[in-house]
């Protein structure tokens, strides 16, 4: 089987509406799979002004706001208008991208039509409760999702520490890596600009510690807050930019009323911003592969993180950055401290995370997932004949 007689049907919760790692890296899924001559169908919910364009045909499916999170979308399930579009499309695998209603209902439909299904874990939906004191339901949403992901042919995650995790949370026995890469001809230290730095009030020689991504409490931003205040009492010297939008920019903007927030970024801003950071402080635990710590060491800035899924699995402790013990307020001030006062030190962890960096291409990535995709198809089919044969011989 080659690469274009595949038929993917992606089901998504979030495509295109709103912009994270995730949906960057289907997108580029989707692209590559398109220049292989592969065929792809997209469903997910759709948005009259959506955050970027969508790679490929995309299906929208119907959906409600998130309460109290607008910005997201739920989806009822799987329409009729949908299984119609499906049939027609006729698929040779599905892919689903988020456990979530349509999720569930994608693998509901591929049961029922013999159909293989793989599943990618973008993010630790277990752990977000923990930002929303609902932590005691954690054990419950772990259970949930061990039934639904076990119910499927196999499952990817972006890096080996998060396939550790699913393996001890007994999510799957068939369980693969789609990493995801970078793109060196625009996320690198070339795209510096202290002329920028200027605009906003920050001299040359001040130490700016970033934040970087959407502005939610799932992303560990209280912890960013507390250890800016640690380092505050400390008296480190330092100016923060916070870099990205979210439900809780307000939240954040009162919190820390010292810090520069520039707000959504795309395009040459977007490196910009990031190479334009001395040290970004990513704290999250949420996480599967942390694609904007792999962005900020191709832009060669030392990563502060959390020593969690994905994370610890692009950071080397003490050579391109610092992994600090989830949570560990003075643990992250003490690492912020440190490369704040030795810039010898800092740019040592950033040109090392540039080599580091250097070494993911989106192409390598999905190229993997597609040879699983095939992989999966096969011994999909190879069960199906095994069981027919079986019945044969009744």
């Amino acid at each position: 089987m080659k690469f274009s007689d595949l038929r993917v049907a992606l089901l998504s919760g979030n495509y295109n509406y709103t912009l994270d790692g995730a949906n960057v890296a289907l997108n580029r899924l989707v692209g590559y799979l398109l220049e292989q001559g592969a065929a792809v169908r997209i469903y997910s919910p759709t948005v009259d002004k959506p955050a970027f364009p969508a790679t490929g045909d995309l299906v929208g499916v119907a959906a409600l706001p998130i309460p109290g999170r607008s910005d997201y979308r739920l989806a009822y399930g799987m329409s009729r208008r949908i299984k119609r579009d499906l049939d027609e499309f006729a698929p040779n695998i599905m892919h689903i991208s988020a456990p979530e209603a349509l999720g569930h209902a994608g693998a509901a439909y591929a049961r029922q039509h013999d159909l293989p299904t793989i599943a990618s874990v973008h993010t630790r939906f277990d752990t977000y409760l923990r930002y929303y004191r609902l932590g005691f339901l954690e054990p419950s949403i772990t259970s949930v999702l061990r039934r639904f992901y076990s119910s499927l042919d196999a499952i990817v995650a972006p890096s080996q520490s998060m396939v550790d995790i699913l393996r001890e949370q007994k999510m799957h026995h068939d369980i693969g890596i789609w990493g995801s890469g970078v793109d060196y001809d625009v996320f690198n230290p070339s795209a510096l600009s202290l002329e920028w730095r200027q605009s906003l009030g920050i001299a040359d020689d001040e130490v700016v510690v970033g934040f970087f991504g959407r502005l939610v409490l799932e992303k560990g931003i209280a912890v960013f807050c507390d250890t800016i205040d640690e380092l505050t009492r400390r008296g480190v010297k330092l100016r923060v930019l916070v870099v990205g939008d979210g439900p809780a920019r307000h939240w954040f903007e009162s919190r820390l009323p010292q810090a520069i927030f520039v707000g959504f970024k795309s395009g040459p801003a977007l490196p910009r911003a990031l190479a334009s950071m001395d040290i970004l402080l990513n704290p999250s635990v949420t996480e599967t592969f942390g694609i904007v710590t792999l962005e900020a060491m191709s832009c060669g800035v030392p990563v502060v993180g959390a020593d969690a899924p994905g994370t610890s699995s692009l950071i080397i402790d003490q050579v391109n950055g610092r992994l600090i013990q989830a949570g560990n307020i003075k643990g992250f001030a003490d690492a912020v401290a440190f490369y704040a006062a030795n810039p010898g030190e800092r740019a040592a962890a950033g040109a090392a995370g540039t080599l580091c960096a250097a070494k993911c291409s989106w192409d390598a990535a999905n190229r993997a997932l597609a040879e699983n995709y095939i992989r999966v198809i096969e011994h999909h089919a190879a069960l199906l004949a095994e069981r027919s044969f079986g019945h044969a011989a009744e």
